[in-house]
């Protein structure tokens, strides 16, 4: 059957060709989905195209925690964690909490912490130091909190594999309670107990979830077992009150956003709007966030500025403004976050070209290796997983970033496309002794690696990994939701897109074309950003802008654009500034009209 082409693209200025996103039986399920529950055709589209059928719409559009809630205790060690903090609780022992320095972990620890406060719990976060201590409990830092008085240690975001780190803690006479969703082997490490839906004995379904949504199931197991005991305190506990974090953490992980991870989304976002955590109203604050925030606030506003702390700051910094009722306090930390956050920018800005013209090197003229893995000895490591962010988006395949101490060991970060598994591929390389240590998730990882193993490294990779990312970029396609014009792009048609959100990781925010549309003057902006407007020639305007643009082709076509006109590819959000909503157009690809009917 010969492919169909939205509008006509075969190959766009960004080498894609645009398709529809239903094919006939998905479009059956649409029109079916509108008629049924009586709704628009276009959500019923945005819905089917994201694989929601006609029976699960009207729960897919109202999602809520009574409807997607499992049973907590259908998580391997659920009980045994729920009952041991508990017994914190009801015995008042001195609770630490160790946690990741990125926001998952940081809003894991934040709600952990707030919960056996509640209690009147002796409760501290300790957050590691990235560069000199690295990810996940370490023998220095378990003495450290058992010296401070700590008779249980919680990890949260972490934990699932520290060995040797934990048997010092049961040497020490310490019990350890591990909360975790990543990916792990069959070995597990000394604890009272390891809830993690994504160990391999775990047959909850839950494996979707962030940390910080594993820590809410367990707070709600865990007050489960307070009630049954007639804790006083226990009915007084509002854990809705603190779905703001949660919603934080699980848009910040880039989870799927799927069953119980768009309950917590949505409902913790009407958290958020009733500002009841300073922490977060000051990030907004210094964030310039106008209008009622959303999953795209939290993820590229609130989420970088929590996480500049654990990247080139104090990491302990995120956690604590969480945790904070001071809005004095939490705004001042929140404004050192700010500070941090744009001292990475400009960090990232320098590695970054570094590692494109070393990633173009290994590319050269032909298709270059299926896994880009790309290194410097002064790169600063807590920037190593923004640069392979970039690096993946702009060369379409997974990449690797790592930054070499002298000694020749290097600390690395990947991101992947979708359809091929980093996590695994690092997790088989630890195995096959080519890597220090690694692991990760399917979409993200992390490494240590000796420099003389690069080369079996990137062996191991295109041998395991190459004809996953060879299919992944056979499909170089954007799937188009729809089309519309300028003056179709309404208040009222953006009100129709929210109602299907939010959107993130796994639940793709719609994807419009906007044909034959004119390009307005451009200009840069930030940190190579292309702002313009557009219109259709028939009155109507919005503004436009495509985020890093400036030096692709979609930036370039937009700043040296003089007459004609441009198929537009690209997403719809609402821009607050000034007191006023208004419909703004992210630009993520262009095509030249083709002059055949």
């Amino acid at each position: 059957m010969q492919q169909r082409y939205f509008l006509g693209v075969e190959k766009s200025l960004t080498g894609r060709a645009w398709v529809e996103s239903l094919d006939t039986k998905t479009q059956a399920i649409a029109t079916a989905i509108s008629q049924r529950h009586q709704l628009p055709e276009l959500l019923g589209r945005v819905l089917a195209a994201r694989g929601v059928d006609i029976d699960g719409a009207v729960q897919f559009l109202t999602p809520s925690l009574r409807d997607m809630m499992p049973d907590p205790n259908a998580l391997t060690d659920m009980q045994k964690a729920a009952e041991r903090l508990a017994k914190s609780i009801a015995d008042g022992e001195k609770v630490a909490i160790f946690g990741d320095y990125d926001v998952d972990g940081a809003t894991s620890s934040a709600l952990l912490f707030r919960f056996l406060t509640h209690f009147g719990v002796p409760a501290e976060i300790y957050i590691p130091d990235r560069i000199f201590e690295g990810y996940g409990p370490n023998g220095p830092a378990i003495d450290g909190l058992i010296d401070d008085g700590a008779q249980l240690i919680v990890t949260v975001d972490c934990g699932s594999t520290s060995f040797e780190a934990l048997e010092h803690a049961a040497r020490r006479s310490c019990d350890v309670v591990i909360i975790d969703h990543h990916q792990i082997g069959e070995k597990l490490p000394h604890a009272v107990a390891l809830v993690n839906p994504n160990r391999q004995d775990d047959l909850s379904g839950q494996g979707h979830l962030a940390a910080v949504g594993v820590v809410f199931l367990t707070l709600v197991a865990t007050l489960a077992v307070l009630k049954a005991a007639n804790n006083p305190l226990a009915k007084s506990c509002d854990l809705l009150a603190w779905l703001d974090l949660v919603a934080l953490g699980t848009v910040c992980d880039v989870v799927p956003l799927k069953g119980l991870n768009r309950a917590y989304i949505t409902k913790g976002l009407v958290a958020i709007r009733h500002g009841r955590n300073p922490g977060l109203q000051a990030l907004m604050k210094t964030a310039r966030l106008t209008g009622p925030p959303n999953a795209y606030h939290l993820g590229f506003l609130i989420g970088p500025r929590i996480n500049a702390g654990g990247r080139i700051g104090d990491a302990s910094l995120g956690a604590r403004l969480l945790t904070l009722d001071d809005p004095i306090e939490a705004e001042a930390i929140a404004v050192q976050l700010d500070d941090l956050n744009k001292q990475r920018q400009a960090i990232e800005t320098d590695m970054l070209a570094e590692a494109i013209a070393e990633a173009e090197r290994d590319i050269g003229n032909g298709p270059g290796p299926s896994v880009l893995i790309t290194g410097q000895e002064d790169w600063h490591p807590g920037i190593v997983g923004l640069l392979a962010a970039r690096l993946k988006e702009r060369f379409q395949r997974p990449a690797f970033a790592i930054s070499y101490k002298p000694d020749g060991v290097g600390t690395g970060s990947a991101r992947s496309v979708p359809g091929v598994d980093v996590g695994a591929a690092v997790r088989g390389a630890v195995d096959a002794g080519i890597l220090v240590k690694g692991g990760g998730h399917s979409m993200a990882a992390g490494l240590t690696i000796e420099r003389a193993q690069l080369g079996r490294f990137r062996e191991y990779l295109e041998e395991h990994l190459s004809s996953a990312v060879d299919a992944a970029r056979s499909q170089n396609q954007l799937r188009i939701d729809g089309a519309i014009t300028a003056n179709g792009a309404t208040l009222e048609f953006m009100d129709l897109v929210e109602r299907a959100g939010p959107y993130g990781s796994g639940h793709a925010q719609p994807v419009f074309a906007m044909p034959a549309h004119f390009i307005g003057p451009a200009k840069i902006v930030g940190s190579g950003h292309v702002r313009t407007s557009i219109s259709s020639g028939q009155g109507a305007r919005i503004n436009a802008i495509a985020f890093r643009a400036a030096d692709n082709p979609i930036g370039q076509a937009m700043l040296k654009n003089r007459e004609g006109t441009f198929h537009l590819a690209g997403t719809f959000s609402l821009d607050h500034w000034g007191g006023r909503p208004s419909v703004q157009f992210r630009i993520i690809d262009l095509a030249r009209p083709s002059v055949r009917r």
